[in-house]
């Protein structure tokens, strides 16, 4: 069942991710800051995840994930950067919708967290390339990361509650369901594979984001 739903379930993400982000530049033709930035976010996030999923595709329909740990090691590696790009461009994607100006302290501790994120996903102890890397170092690279995605959740629930930001309200739960799914998996998966699923979901409030982003886009646009 896996060989077939699953390689099913990444194509239609990443078409869905990659088309809808590209729509956005497109329609805000450079017209709305705020959507032009969440139209890359989209693509970036499409882009990076197939370095991962693209990978699995092809490991699930040919000869299973131990001839591909090469493929998966280095896709996961590029993913764990533009995931952080990814929130860098949510933040100022925020910036843009609720016209804040200022906090610079804010915006270094952005650059800080994903600083220090990338740092370490560039550190060869994450051994990327093997079937086993060790947890600790995805542990420590995932700490900065949380607290970046915690702070975006902050800065999103505050911003569409004081201002009555309906169609973004939701946006500040769909990362925090991206992480109640993801960081399960980073510190369970390799000793309950079952727990690997929860990517799935986590994968859906990121579709779901984006999805947010979209409808907000053609609802104002249409205005």
């Amino acid at each position: 069942m896996q060989t077939i739903m699953e390689p099913i379930f990444d194509v239609a993400y990443l078409v869905s991710v990659i088309t809808i982000g590209i729509k956005m530049i497109r329609r805000s033709g450079g017209k709305s800051r705020q959507y032009t930035l969440f139209g890359w976010m989209a693509v970036i996030l499409g882009a990076g995840d197939s370095f991962h999923l693209v990978p699995r595709i092809i490991a699930l329909c040919t000869t299973g994930f131990g001839d591909y740990v090469v493929p998966l090691g280095i896709g996961k590696w590029v993913t764990s950067v533009t995931m952080t790009i990814f929130y860098v461009l949510i933040y100022y994607v925020w910036r843009e919708r609720y016209n804040i100006t200022g906090h610079k302290n804010l915006t270094v501790s952005v650059y800080l967290l994903a600083g220090i994120r990338i740092a370490l996903c560039m550190m060869p102890q994450n051994r990327w390339a093997v079937a086993n890397p060790p947890l600790s170092w995805g542990i420590y690279r995932n700490i900065p990361f949380a607290l970046l995605g915690l702070l975006i959740i902050v800065l999103y629930f505050r911003s569409a509650k004081t201002q009555n930001d309906r169609a973004f309200r939701w946006m500040w739960f769909t990362i925090v369901l991206s992480f109640g799914c993801y960081l399960p998996v980073v510190l369970f998966a390799e000793t309950i594979p079952v727990i690997g699923a929860l990517m799935i979901p986590k994968t859906c409030a990121y579709l779901w984001a984006v999805v947010i982003g979209f409808r907000a886009m053609k609802s104002e646009m249409q205005n």
